[in-house]
This record gives C-alpha cells, sequence and structure tokens, in this order.
C-alpha cells in the first residue's frame, strides 16, 4: 500500500516536471544547437521538446529489449522467470483441476477414474504427498492391492505422509488376516500419531486379541490421556485387562501374583462379575473369608449372579443345607425381589428337602419368567412333593422348549458365549459382554447341561451300573437326593435306562431318585 502511493506521488512528479520543462523550452527565445562532431542541429523549441520525446522513448524500448534478453537467458538457464510463472501458473491450474476430479471420482466410486485423473495431477502438479494417496485408496476400491501397498510404501519416505502409509498397509494386513503385522504396524502408528482416536482402537483390539494385556492397558491410558475415552469407562476396561491379566499370570502357576491382580480388578471395578468371584476365592485361599464375603456382597448389589452365589457358598464347604440357607440370608436381603434370589433361595430349600418353602421362594416366576432354569427348578420341587411322573415330565417338556434365561451376551453382535471373557471371539468387542437374557428367546442348551447349577453342590452321582434306575419306575413320594458339595455349579445325574423319549433323558439327568 504504502509502495503504491510513492509511484504515484513520483509519477505526478515526473509529469510535472516534464511540463515544465517543455514550458520552458517552448518560452526561450532563439533554439536548441547541437554540435556532435563535424554536424551541427539547430532546433526550434517546439523541435526540441519533440526530439526529447523521441528519445525518452527509444531509452525506453532499449531497456525493455535488455530486460528481455536477460529473461531469456535465465529462461534458457531454468532460472525463475514472469515467463516460467507463467507457465507454472497454467500448470497448476491444470493439475488441481485434475485433481478435484479424481476427488470427485474416487467418492462416486469410479476407481479407475481417479487414478487416471491422480496420474495427470501427478504430472502437472509434481505433489506426491496429495496424489499418491487418491492413487492408493483408488487402487483398493478397485481391488488392486498390490499398486495400492506399492503406493503406501512410496509414503513412508515422506515424514508428511509416513503414518498415512502405514495406516494404509496395516488396514490391508487387516484384510488379509496378518493380525501380527497389523499390530506392530498399530504400535508404529500410535507412536507417530499418539492422539489418533482410531489408531488407539485397532491398536487396543489387535493387542487385546494377541492376549497382549500390559499392552493394551498402556493403550488404555493413553486413551484416557488424551481424551478419547471417559474415565469411568477407562477405569472400567483397565479392570477387565487387568482380571485377563491375572488369569494369565494363574495359568502360569503364580497363585500368589493372580490374588494380587484379581483384587486390584475388583478394587478398580467392583461391579465387574469375574473380578469379584476371582478376588473372593482368592481371599479364600488366603484365609480372609470376611474380605471375601464383603466382595461378593458388592458385587451382589450391583448384579446377583450364580457365579457369585457359589464362592459364596466355597466360604463354607461343609455346612449343613440348613445352616447354608440361613448364611444366604444375608445375600437374599440385598435383592429379595431379584429373579436371581428366589432362583438361589428356591436351590438351597430344595437341597434342604423343604419343598414347600422352595416353591414360596420360587414365586411367580413361572408365570412371568418361564425359562428352563425356573421350569427344572418346579420339576425338582413336584417330584419332592411326591406328584405323578406326568406332571414332572410335563415341567421337563416344557424345559426343553423354554429360552434359557440370561447367559454371557456381546452388545455388539448378540453372541452367546458360555462363560465370561475379556473379548468377544466373533466380533472381537472388548468389554462388550453383559450377563441378560440373550433378544433370540429360541436359543437352547444342551438337555440339562446347565438347567440347574444348584450352588450348594451337584446332585448325587447315581451313574455305577449296580444304581441304575428306570426313571419311571420311581416312587412318586422320593425326592431328589442333593448332597452339598462347595462351589459346584452344575448338576450331575444317573442315566436313563433304554428310552428313546428326549423328556425321560432329561428326566433321569436332572432329576435322579435315590437308589
Amino acid at each position: 500500500m504504502l509502495w503504491s502511493v510513492v509511484k504515484i506521488i513520483l509519477f505526478v512528479a515526473l509529469v510535472a516536471a516534464a511540463t515544465l520543462g517543455a514550458s520552458a523550452l517552448l518560452d526561450m527565445q532563439g533554439g536548441v544547437r547541437i554540435a556532435l562532431g563535424g554536424i551541427e542541429l539547430n532546433l526550434t523549441p517546439l523541435k526540441a521538446v519533440l526530439a526529447m520525446i523521441v528519445l525518452v522513448a527509444l531509452v525506453w524500448v532499449l531497456l525493455k529489449l535488455v530486460s528481455f534478453a536477460v529473461a531469456l537467458l535465465k529462461f534458457i538457464n531454468g532460472d525463475e522467470t514472469a515467463l516460467t510463472r507463467y507457465f507454472d501458473r497454467n500448470r497448476e491450474r491444470k493439475g488441481f483441476e485434475a485433481l478435484s476430479e479424481g476427488v470427485m471420482a474416487l467418492a462416486s466410486g469410479e476407481g479407475n477414474v481417479a487414478m487416471a485423473k491422480a496420474a495427470k495431477a501427478e504430472k502437472y502438479l509434481r505433489k506426491p504427498e496429495l496424489t499418491n494417496l487418491i492413487t492408493a485408496q483408488a487402487a483398493e476400491m478397485v481391488g488392486d492391492t498390490r499398486k495400492a501397498e506399492t503406493v503406501y510404501k512410496r509414503l513412508l519416505a515422506d515424514d508428511r505422509t509416513r503414518f498415512v502409509g502405514v495406516r494404509g498397509i496395516m488396514k490391508q494386513k487387516l484384510a488379509t488376516g496378518d493380525m501380527e503385522t497389523a499390530r506392530k504396524l498399530a504400535e508404529k502408528a500410535h507412536a507417530l500419531k499418539p492422539k489418533h482416536a482410531e489408531t488407539q482402537d485397532t491398536l487396543l483390539q489387535l493387542q487385546a486379541r494377541a492376549q497382549d494385556w500390559a499392552g493394551a492397558r498402556a493403550t488404555l491410558r493413553t486413551k484416557l490421556k488424551y481424551g478419547t475415552l471417559p474415565r469411568d469407562v477407562h477405569q472400567r476396561r483397565d479392570a477387565v485387562l487387568a482380571l485377563s491379566e491375572a488369569k494369565d499370570i494363574l495359568n502360569e502357576g503364580n497363585d500368589i501374583s493372580a490374588r494380587e491382580a484379581a483384587i486390584e480388578a475388583n478394587r478398580l471395578s467392583p461391579d465387574l462379575i469375574p473380578a469379584a468371584v476371582m478376588a473372593a476365592r482368592g481371599y479364600i485361599e488366603q484365609g480372609k473369608p470376611r474380605y471375601a464375603v464383603r466382595v461378593i456382597k458388592k458385587a451382589w448389589d450391583a448384579q446377583p449372579h450364580p457365579d457369585l452365589a457359589a464362592a459364596f457358598a466355597a466360604i463354607e464347604p461343609e455346612e449343613t443345607p440348613q445352616a447354608r440357607i440361613k448364611r444366604f440370608g444375608q445375600l437374599a436381603k440385598i435383592k429379595p425381589d431379584h429373579r436371581e434370589t428366589k432362583l438361589l433361595m428356591a436351590e438351597l430349600n430344595i437341597a434342604a428337602e423343604d419343598f414347600p418353602a422352595a416353591r414360596r421362594a420360587l414365586g411367580d416366576l413361572v408365570e412371568t419368567a418361564p425359562d428352563a432354569r425356573v421350569l427344572t427348578i418346579m420339576a425338582a420341587i413336584d417330584r419332592g412333593e411326591g406328584a405323578s411322573d406326568a406332571v414332572v415330565r410335563g415341567w421337563l417338556t416344557r424345559a426343553l422348549s423354554a429360552p434359557r434365561g440370561p447367559q454371557w451376551v456381546c452388545e455388539n453382535c448378540n453372541h452367546v458365549h458360555g462363560e465370561w471373557m475379556p473379548v468377544c471371539d466373533q466380533c472381537q468387542g472388548v468389554d462388550t459382554l453383559t450377563w441378560r437374557s440373550p433378544k433370540e428367546s429360541e436359543i437352547m442348551g444342551a438337555a440339562g447341561a446347565t438347567m440347574l447349577p444348584l450352588i450348594v453342590g451337584a446332585l448325587e452321582d447315581h451313574s455305577e451300573a449296580e444304581d441304575i434306575v428306570d426313571a419311571e419306575e420311581v416312587p412318586e413320594s422320593e425326592a431328589p437326593d442333593v448332597s452339598p458339595k462347595g462351589d459346584a455349579d452344575r448338576t450331575s445325574g444317573a442315566e436313563a435306562e433304554g428310552s428313546a423319549d428326549d423328556s425321560d433323558v432329561f428326566e433321569a439327568e436332572i432329576l435322579p431318585g435315590k437308589a
């Protein structure tokens, strides 16, 4: 702005000076005499003014010719000139036009067109950091993975595009199932851009899948540090990973470290049922039953679960059924109306052969939530009260076609798991399992395998040859013989003799008569 003002002032001054000079020459008396060598020129004032104008014009033309010659020499030498800038602007315009057309073709799903436009843009712009990315993505779109990998490797040479190259190759390895290489590339990408949320999630998933719990916990801390994970979610998932780490330590035979890790996991997330169970059993092994009771009660208050009841039973494995009912009253008081509490107390009363109390404890679950476990308990109650075989068989037949009830279900893919695990074995989601009834109520398990997980122990095994009794020959007045065995959580029954009816087999497995 200032330089423009200066040029305007100089122009006005020159015009004024030229006007004054011309006026002075016109006012002069006589003329102008020019002597050069043997030549003498006499000019009138008007001719002198015209001669001065012509001279200035010739000087200006001469200077322009000199400038053009210098620019031509620079152009030939490769230096930047006005001429090169003109051609550069023209190439840049064509290059960006081709680049924008390539981006539009990529967004439209025209991979071949996008690659052609990217090649044209590269010819004009010579900016591989822009065109290589379009080329790689277009090659992936048309299925040319080899070309895409080659282009991604080119991006590794530039610090500005190295992350994009590593991430692109990582995604290719994920697509081909090479998880180990993908995990190493994810670690490299994470080191280049630790704030990148997608890379954090991918690395966490791959580390959990590879059971690298220590690395996964470090990645989780990074997510918390950069604000890509809420603190409460971080605490819960850190507990899940700590529990998984504890299980690995236990498998290696280090019981003490495993107990400490489980207790730490329970401290991080008291409502995590597997952590509470493992911590409680660790306290039991240490001879600290009061701590075990406290852990189980806290977890039971968050969500009653059969595994918690099994751990609570393991605190006093040798107690009588009546004593066990009294002791389990501590848990029943916490959530008296919960479904799991009703089922637990019904099973305990069946073990104590107090069948009317078991029926009262079961309440209205037969009408409101008649799953396989509820119906099987009703069969046990009716058998204990002396009902006919037809009545018992009716309950068992209904149990065969009833829903299984709450299970470990993945929130992402609804896959049902037989036991809790930190990573879903179908969708590979981390901490996605919850204890609930599957959406598909038709899912049924093997007959009798998990229908009656008695907390007090397993039904007495009558599988020896001399004790085999036909299920239909058991007297109606005899109740099921149940003996508590600590923390057993599955039933074992007698084999049914020579019957092909599914309900008879189920009855023989679940409700054997006394030998």
